[in-house]
């Protein structure tokens, strides 16, 4: 994978600003995996980027105990929003429509690696980590168009 950028978030404010600001970038069949120890922001950075495509600052739940929660933006795609902590086997994806939100929405994913094999190569993977005070997020991807998409709306 190739580093795209590094983003230093000061709190947990800078962290949900960043998804807000993600949610332009995103089209239907992206995936985005959201990957750092427990309480490093990646449900922060989730919920920020919902409730903009949502255009509500409605609670968003965390999918921990569901493991998935869809939404229906009034413009753009669903959005799936997955939980993998408690998936005890990669197979287990197929009962919470994996299929069905590769096909046609934003996947979000916390816990990525737990999906074994099931990401697509076009991931765009968040390393949420910590540093001093505040925590950096770092945009990886194999390739494809996600550095221009993301320096673009992202390095201002």
């Amino acid at each position: 994978m190739q580093p795209i950028l590094t983003i230093p978030l000061a709190d947990e404010a800078a962290t949900h600003s960043l998804g807000a600001r993600l949610w332009p970038v995103l089209a239907a069949g992206d995936v985005v995996a959201l990957e750092g120890d427990l309480g490093a922001g990646k449900t922060t950075l989730a919920r920020g980027l919902i409730q903009e495509a949502m255009r509500s600052g409605a609670p968003v739940p965390s999918p921990t105990f569901t493991l998935v929660q869809v939404y229906d933006p009034p413009a753009g795609p669903r959005i799936w929003h997955f939980d993998l902590y408690r998936l005890s086997d990669a197979e287990e994806l197929v009962e919470l429509g994996w299929q069905d939100a590769l096909a046609d929405g934003v996947v979000l994913v916390e816990w990525p690696s737990r999906a074994g094999d099931g990401l697509p190569s076009e991931t765009l993977w968040v390393y949420l980590d910590e540093a001093g005070q505040g925590r950096t997020a770092t945009f990886e991807a194999d390739a494809g168009t996600w550095a221009a998409r993301l320096t673009k709306r992202l390095a201002a």
